[in-house]
């Protein structure tokens, strides 16, 4: 009897969204997602918008996107309503109580939003289903239900770091839990963006230690679910790498991007291994081993060659530059923006990662900016960094404040004590929203150079602040 109630209680299968599909027309999954991408940009949102959630609009599986998405496809197909898009109206997806228990988590600060007994929390995701700013913020009550529910002994034993081997019947790992891990890597990219990682790290290893259980627990038997659970985990501890890396933490991070290494190389995922690849020349740049930023980004590349993804294989190549430009090859480093800049000019497609949203001209222009900057050229790495500021769009905080933070020190070593001033308290007005050790870092240099420039008034505005304590 009580599986016939819980079988009366079922949710019907999804409906195909028909009208949706008509939309996309001609272009693939992939193609549609980067012009979703694309006019989300236009009008300032963020959405790490893939083919596979194309495949679930289209599925029927999102009855409802979240918030962000609602604006970016008005603004895609003006005059038309959600309906027409073959979505259905947000009230009979949330209903009454849902929207006040979204109410609530909105009114929470991020830390109380981390919670992990929060109704809507998932013990493989750091934050809350829920909360504003997710790709899955308002998607079907069917796979919230499974977030909450499936495999709930296996994961919150993990997410305790518990052996799965103390569970009993060492339940698998199916669906739920794969999509959890995805969720937990956007979820942490999206909150690096706009705060840093400082406040981040700590919270963000407990989900990765989960994700990495449910990997030994083993997964259902469909073979794509346990590529998409090694590629899910892989991404994840470059997340949390990233983050150890941007607070300083270098050989943690070089930890995490070594575990993404062996996960990608045990599953046989090309575009996981380029990403930790390229990840790992960013660290081996910024601890000081050159060479080995080189030739890590140059076997990022040969795995690169493998996803068709030009916009890749150009952070590769400048990735490549900046280790060329650390070891004072200064033909080298050239040769690697130029190829850069020839892949860039291709274009997006459908066939780049997920990840690499962040990676448009301001981070093209910033990242050469670094290069000029070790070559010590320093007015021309201020001409790049300062077109990267200007280009950056505001809602990225973090990466607002890191080009302002690169402009500031290019300037102060060009010999314009004024001017980096300016640029640095442009920082500081943003210090209040983003934590990252390496933006503190950068900003303790500037203040440095400046010192002996104290008497003008700028500078001594900059010096000053910068010393104060920032507010809690």
């Amino acid at each position: 009897m009580a599986s016939s109630s819980k079988a009366s209680r079922a949710v019907a299968p999804p409906v195909p969204n028909l009208a949706f599909r008509r939309l996309r027309g001609h272009r693939s999954p992939g193609e549609f997602a980067t012009a979703v991408r694309r006019a989300a940009r236009e009008i300032g949102e963020q959405v790490s918008c893939d083919a596979r959630y194309i495949g679930r609009v289209e599925a029927g599986e999102i009855r409802c996107p979240n918030y962000a998405y609602e604006r970016v496809f008005l603004h895609m197909f003006p005059g038309l309503a959600l309906t027409d898009l073959g979505f259905t109206a947000r009230e009979r997806v949330r209903g009454r109580g849902a929207r006040k228990r979204v109410d609530s988590v909105s009114a929470q600060s991020p830390d109380d939003q981390a919670d992990p007994a929060h109704p809507n929390h998932h013990p493989c995701c750091p934050f809350p289903m829920g909360s504003g700013g997710s790709d899955s913020d308002e998607e079907s009550d069917v796979l919230r239900r499974a977030f909450m529910t499936s495999g709930t002994a296996t994961v919150a034993a993990a997410s305790l770091g518990l052996g799965l081997g103390s569970v009993p019947g060492r339940p698998r790992v199916g669906e739920a839990e794969v999509r959890a891990v995805e969720e937990a890597v956007r979820r942490i990219r999206l909150l690096d963006d706009r705060h840093g990682a400082d406040g981040l790290y700590r919270r963000a290893a407990r989900p990765l230690r989960a994700a990495y259980a449910l990997l030994d627990a083993g997964t259902s038997a469909r073979r794509s679910t346990e590529e998409r659970l090694h590629a899910g985990a892989g991404e994840l501890a470059i997340s949390v790498g990233w983050l150890a890396h941007d607070s300083g933490r270098f050989e943690d991070a070089r930890s995490h991007y070594a575990e993404a290494l062996a996960t990608a190389r045990v599953a046989g995922d090309p575009a996981l291994e380029a990403h930790a690849f390229c990840n790992t020349s960013f660290l081996a740049r910024d601890s000081g081993r050159p060479r080995e930023a080189v030739r890590t980004a140059q076997a990022g590349q040969l795995a690169a060659r493998q996803v068709a993804s030009h916009r890749l294989l150009s952070l590769l190549a400048l990735r490549e530059a900046g280790g060329w430009a650390g070891l004072g090859d200064r033909a080298s480093c050239e040769q690697s923006l130029a190829r850069a800049h020839a892949y860039f000019a291709r274009g997006a497609s459908g066939a780049d990662p997920e990840w690499m949203s962040f990676f448009a001209e301001p981070e093209l222009e910033a990242l050469q900016a670094q290069c000029w900057s070790a070559l010590g050229e320093w007015a021309r790495a201020a001409r790049h960094a300062r077109r990267a500021a200007t280009l950056q769009d505001r809602r990225f905080t973090r990466n607002l404040a890191l080009y302002r933070a690169e402009l500031a020190a290019d300037l102060a070593k060009a010999g314009a004590p004024e001017e980096a001033a300016v640029a640095g308290e442009q920082v500081l007005d943003l210090m209040g929203e983003v934590r990252s050790a390496r933006i503190e870092s950068m900003l303790a240099d500037t203040a440095k150079v400046l010192l002996p420039h104290g008497r003008t008034p700028s500078v001594a505005s900059f010096l000053h602040r910068r010393a104060a304590p920032h507010p809690a």
